[in-house]
């Protein structure tokens, strides 16, 4: 057998590559993995997930904002941050990001090619090199992982320094006095409060009446209250018509209604597409849509060509490296017949904003739209204990339940800590929990993690009191048979 045909041939290492390539080695396949990028670790690692937290870790350290609640607005870690503050960081874990991954397809004796991938039909491709160097390579399987890239719009004078993507926010060299961010996206909603816990005048610009739709709307009005109470400026409903370069560190942007806004820097976060150009997906049956992203079956990953699969952004929502993950390992499995979970229904979605939001479940309005008789419960992180001592004066947890079962319906949290606090919840609503769990159990003090005791306790006492009542009986009843049971 040839040394260039492989079990299965991964395009793309980030979080959906990584995951298929170790699962297939894991069962004993001869794993492949091409990377177009000078090093490993595709999108996530390189210009989106990792460098974005990291990012956003650092702000909040040297500008000191988690201590504000105590010390006043003014307060900074540091007086005078600079872009070379923010990179330090970045670049340690970048570092270590890559060598773990590095690592792990090493203990797993995975191969890797560097070059850009090309189909030359349904079992083989080629692989280019950045010097016009070339190799075939051949496989029984394919899974493409490739990601997606920043959507460049026409009307959008990219520049890379004044004007810029999410890609290039990152290689800047230097912090924005004034910074308008076009798209109230995910990442620009995290980029945009980022910036403004730098104390950056930022400006938003969304064509949409409010931000996030998907989540629940209580947490995006508790959201937005906070960025327009910091001084960030909002314009819904607005669409830009234009972004210019005028002179050094001087920009221009225009607006469907013929208001234009003056800044030294724009950042463009209206969308992402399909990195899939380049890849010959004609050559073996495959075609994009419009945004260039694959369309699979939900449950397996498979494409239309059964031996060719696709996980992560690359088939869209919810595009989260979480998410893809799992998708990369179920593909994995799915291809080589091994058993596997199925992608679960309810998963956490974090946003790593200034302050964090993250949710699971069903939010208010989809409760109501189904028809499901619920009660809220919430809880104010600023009437905990951990929080007081936190100085934290803003964020709340609200849970839903429904009032038929008890069950968990949904968690959604604004505030600090929000995507690690998601996790109780989560097991909770996938294990089918009800509100006595939290009404029952103990949790430590003081801690954020209090608030779903709070919270549930809230929402208790909005239950029907006839039905508590009975609730409260039954279990009394089930403790005495316990006890007469020995």
């Amino acid at each position: 057998m040839s040394q260039n045909h492989y079990d299965l041939i991964v395009i793309g290492s980030g979080p959906a590559g990584r995951r298929g390539a170790i699962q297939a080695a894991k069962l004993n396949k001869r794993v492949l993995v091409v990377e177009r990028g000078r090093r490993v670790g595709g999108v996530s690692v390189h210009t989106g997930t990792i460098p974005s937290k990291t990012l956003r870790e650092t702000v909040l350290n040297l500008s000191g904002w988690r201590e504000r609640g105590f010390y006043g607005r003014a307060y900074r870690a540091k007086q005078n941050i600079g872009v070379d503050d923010l990179r330090r960081r970045l670049d340690i874990t970048l570092d270590h990001e890559v060598d773990v991954l590095e690592h792990q397809f090493a203990r797993n004796n995975v191969d890797s090619a560097r070059g850009a991938a090309r189909f030359l039909d349904a079992h083989r491709l080629v692989v280019e090199g950045g010097r016009g160097e070339a190799a075939t390579y051949t496989a029984e399987r394919f899974l493409i992982a490739v990601g997606t890239r920043p959507y460049r719009p026409s009307h959008i004078g990219f520049d890379g320094k004044t004007i810029v993507d999410s890609d290039e926010i990152l290689d800047l060299d230097r912090i924005p006095r004034q910074l308008v961010v076009v798209g109230a996206s995910v990442i620009g909603v995290e980029y945009a409060s980022i910036f403004s816990a730098l104390d950056v005048k930022v400006t938003v610009i969304e064509p949409n009446d409010g931000l996030l739709p998907f989540i629940d709307r209580e947490v995006t009005d508790e959201f937005v209250h906070d960025l327009r109470e910091r001084g960030v400026i909002l314009r819904f409903g607005s669409k830009v018509v234009s972004a210019t370069v005028e002179g050094p560190q001087a920009c221009r942007v225009v607006l469907a209604d013929d208001r234009e806004l003056r800044c030294d820097m724009v950042l463009f976060s209206a969308g992402r597409e399909g990195a899939t150009d380049g890849l010959g997906l004609g050559a073996c049956g495959l075609a994009p849509d419009e945004r260039g992203r694959l369309a699979v079956d939900k449950a397996t990953f498979q494409t239309v060509v059964p031996h060719i699969y696709a996980a992560g952004d690359i088939i869209g929502f919810p595009s989260l490296a979480s998410t893809s993950m799992e998708q990369g390992r179920i593909a994995a499995c799915h291809a080589f017949d091994a058993p596997s979970h199925k992608a679960p229904e309810f998963f956490p979605y974090g946003i790593y904003s200034v302050p964090e939001i993250s949710t699971i479940g069903m939010s208010e309005e989809q409760a109501r739209e189904r028809g499901i008789p619920y009660e809220c419960g919430v809880a104010r992180f600023r009437e905990t204990s951990r929080g007081h001592i936190m100085g934290i004066g803003s964020g709340f947890m609200k849970m839903l339940f429904a009032l038929e079962t008890r069950r968990l319906l949904g968690v959604h949290i604004v505030g600090e800590g929000a995507t690690e606090l998601i996790h109780i919840g989560q097991a909770v609503l996938n294990l089918e929990g009800t509100l006595d769990y939290f009404v029952e159990n103990t949790f430590n003090y003081p801690t954020l993690a209090e608030a779903y005791k709070v919270a549930a306790l809230d929402a208790w006492n909005r239950m029907p009191k006839q039905q508590n009542s009975v609730i409260a009986t039954r279990k009394k009843l089930e403790r005495a048979a316990k006890v007469v049971n020995g």
